[in-house]
C-alpha cells in the first residue's frame, strides 16, 4: 500500500509513519518543518526512517496545492493520512489567519486533489476542540459543536469538508476526534511535556486558572491504533478518540510530581483565553465500529513518557 502522511514529522504523524512501515506499506512524509516550535524536534521524530527504501521525505507545504496533486500522482498514494495542521488553542488566538489558512484551507487542498487524482481514503486527524462549550458529559458524537477558539473552528471546518466531499464526490473520509494526545515525542509546549520538565528540574509548576479544567488524555499508541483500523473501516463517518482517563489538571501535575520523585511545587496563575473547561469522550461509536479499545492508561502512560523523556535529555 502506498500512503501519504501529512505533518509526517509532527508527534501523531511520525508515530504513524513507525505503524505504516512495519506494516510494509510504502510511505511519504510530507511536512513543511514549521517553527512553531524547535525543528530539530521533528527531523529527529523521523531520522530513523532516512535510509528505508520504502520511506520518502518530501519538505512541503498542504497550502501548496500543485505540490500536492503531484505528490498523490507521482507516488501512486492510495490512503492519505492527514495529521498537518497548525496546532495550539492559544496559538490561534494569537494568530487566526494562519491557523485557518493551515487548518480549513490546507485540507480543502488534500481533499480537492485527492477527488481529482482519485485516491482510495482520506482519515483525517480533528480535535476535540470542535466541541467546544460543554452541555453534558461524556461527549458523544452527536454532543452540539460550539468550538471556543481559531483553532476549534478550523477544525470543525475540515471536517465538515471531508463530509462534503464524502457525500457529494464520494471521496471515502473517515475523521478522527482527537483527546489530549500524549506520549514520546509530545509537543514541548504541551502541559505534560511543560510539567515533566519542571517537575525533573524541582521547578514550580504553573498552572493556568484553578486546575480544576479537567481531560481526557490518551497515549499515542493507541491513538495509531485507532488510525490503523480506520483504512478499512468508518466510511464517511466521524469517531471520538479518547483514552478513558479523565483526570484535572491539578491531579495531572501531582501524578507527574510523584514519579518523578520531585519536590516541585504547585502554583496557579490567570487562566488562557480559548481553552475549553472539560473534555471526555464517549467512546462508544469507535469501539462497535473501529473495535477501538484503549490500552494505555494515563499512569502506565506518564511513566512511559517519563522514561522517554529521561533517556533523551
Amino acid at each position: 500500500m502506498d500512503v501519504l502522511v501529512t505533518g509526517g514529522a509532527g508527534f501523531i504523524g511520525s508515530h504513524i509513519i513507525d505503524k505504516l512501515l512495519e506494516l510494509d506499506c510504502s510511505v511519504i512524509c510530507l511536512d513543511n518543518f514549521d517553527q512553531y516550535y524547535d525543528v530539530n524536534l521533528k527531523r529527529r521524530n523521523i531520522e530513523h526512517h532516512l535510509m528505508d527504501d520504502k520511506f520518502k521525505l518530501v519538505e512541503g507545504d498542504i497550502r501548496d496545492f500543485g505540490l500536492l496533486k503531484n505528490i498523490i500522482r507521482d507516488n501512486d498514494i492510495e490512503i492519505i493520512f492527514h495529521e498537518a495542521a497548525q496546532p495550539g488553542v492559544r496559538a490561534s488566538v494569537e494568530n487566526p489567519s494562519k491557523t485557518h489558512e493551515t487548518n480549513a484551507t490546507g485540507t480543502l487542498n488534500v481533499l480537492e486533489a485527492s477527488r481529482l487524482i482519485d485516491i482510495e481514503k482520506v482519515i483525517f486527524g480533528s480535535s476535540s476542540s470542535v466541541y467546544g462549550k460543554v452541555k453534558y458529559l461524556p461527549l458523544d458524537e452527536k454532543h452540539p459543536n460550539i468550538p471556543i477558539s481559531p483553532y476549534g473552528v478550523s477544525k470543525l471546518m475540515a471536517e465538515n469538508y471531508c463530509r462534503v466531499y464524502s457525500e457529494i464526490y464520494g471521496l471515502k473520509t473517515t475523521t478522527l476526534r482527537y483527546f489530549s494526545i500524549y506520549g514520546p515525542r509530545m509537543r514541548p509546549d504541551l502541559a505534560i511535556s511543560i510539567f515533566t520538565k519542571k517537575a525533573l528540574n524541582g521547578k514550580d509548576i504553573e498552572i493556568f486558572g484553578d486546575g480544576e479544567k479537567t481531560r481526557d488524555f490518551t497515549y499515542i499508541t493507541d491513538v495509531v491504533d485507532a488510525s490503523i483500523k480506520a483504512i478499512e473501516k468508518g466510511d464517511g463517518e466521524i469517531y471520538n478518540i479518547g483514552g478513558n482517563d479523565r483526570v484535572s489538571i491539578n491531579e495531572l501535575a501531582h501524578k507527574i510530581i510523584d514519579i518523578t520523585g520531585s519536590k516541585s511545587k504547585i502554583i496557579h496563575t490567570s487562566p488562557q483565553k480559548g481553552d475549553v473547561e472539560h473534555t471526555w469522550a464517549d467512546i462508544n461509536k469507535a469501539r462497535r465500529a473501529l473495535g477501538y479499545n484503549p490500552r494505555i492508561d494515563i499512569d502506565e502512560g506518564l511513566k512511559r513518557y517519563i522514561e522517554w523523556y529521561q533517556a533523551i535529555e
